[in-house]
């Protein structure tokens, strides 16, 4: 069920959770467009049985969470925060998956005394990263959006505007992989996509975070070609980085580049994986970061 709280700002971010009120907790922070809908709804009995308690929220501009224009990655932080503090949770893990990667790490180097340990799962590197080619290795489709990106917010809406019609219009024909279909994507990622339950999640993540506009994904797009607001370097909580050496969409170079900066990052490649896993695959990662 939605919940909603009221941010130091006055804005209004929604949240959800989970699994067992009692369980380990975990923030799961959505990739990019996506909402707090990421899927794990459809297996809450599985939850409880892996002893989790799962928080997720639409970050702004998502959902039903208030726009927050200008935002940069580090801003999460206050937000993340502020859901703990009305949850009266004083210690939890964080995971991010791809546009939620950054997120996590934020919470992480920002928050450490409540952060037990961060998973960042195929998440990106930051676009000023030094000895780092941004989109190398990248699917022309990402390279197209960040490219309006960098030509102005304006041509950025634009253009997401378009394109979130076709989605919204796909998804109403039943085509849960929308926003993929011009991806050429990884084999494994094919693959990933036959799972019933991650196409279920898919199109609940996606419609729900474009139901009041695009403002969350424009709003996302600029905060990745921005600097993020802290340096990965000074982490202090455990992190791991995972990634998918045939990624397309967030490539393999993003995931080793943070491993390399991050101290004493516990790092997987995925040797046969792309940028998708599912919903069983991600649950069992999120026990092991809420267990270790």
């Amino acid at each position: 069920m939605v919940t909603t709280v009221t941010v130091a700002d006055g804005r209004v971010v929604a949240y959800e959770q989970v699994g067992d009120p009692a369980g380990l907790p975990v923030f799961v922070l959505h990739g990019t467009p996506g909402s707090r809908l990421g899927g794990l709804q459809q297996m809450s009995s599985r939850v409880v049985e892996a002893g989790l308690r799962v928080i997720s929220y639409d970050r702004p501009g998502y959902g039903r969470s208030t726009r927050h224009r200008g935002r940069v990655v580090v801003d999460c932080v206050g937000d993340v925060a502020a859901i703990a503090d009305r949850l009266a949770l004083e210690r939890f893990a964080v995971a991010g998956g791809s546009g939620g990667g950054a997120h996590a790490l934020a919470v992480g180097r920002c928050l450490p005394e409540r952060v037990t340990r961060v998973l960042c799962n195929v998440g990106g590197a930051p676009f000023d990263a030094p000895d780092l080619d941004w989109f190398a290795g990248m699917d022309p489709s990402n390279v197209r959006e960040f490219g309006w990106a960098l030509e102005s917010e304006e041509i950025l809406a634009r253009e997401l505007a378009r394109e979130s019609e076709d989605v919204l219009t796909r998804l109403a024909e039943g085509d849960p992989t929308a926003i993929l279909n011009d991806v050429e994507l990884a084999s494994a990622d094919r693959d990933a996509l036959r799972d019933h339950r991650l196409r279920r999640g898919l199109t609940a993540s996606l419609r729900e975070a474009l139901r009041e506009g695009i403002w969350g994904w424009v709003d996302d797009d600029l905060a990745f070609i921005r600097p993020w607001g802290f340096d990965v370097e000074e982490l202090e909580v455990p992190v791991e980085i995972r990634y998918g050496a045939g990624d397309v969409l967030v490539p393999a170079a993003h995931g080793a580049w943070l491993a390399a900066h991050i101290p004493d990052a516990i790092v997987t490649v995925n040797h046969g994986a792309g940028h998708l896993i599912t919903p069983d695959q991600y649950l069992d990662q999120l026990r092991a970061l809420a267990t270790a």
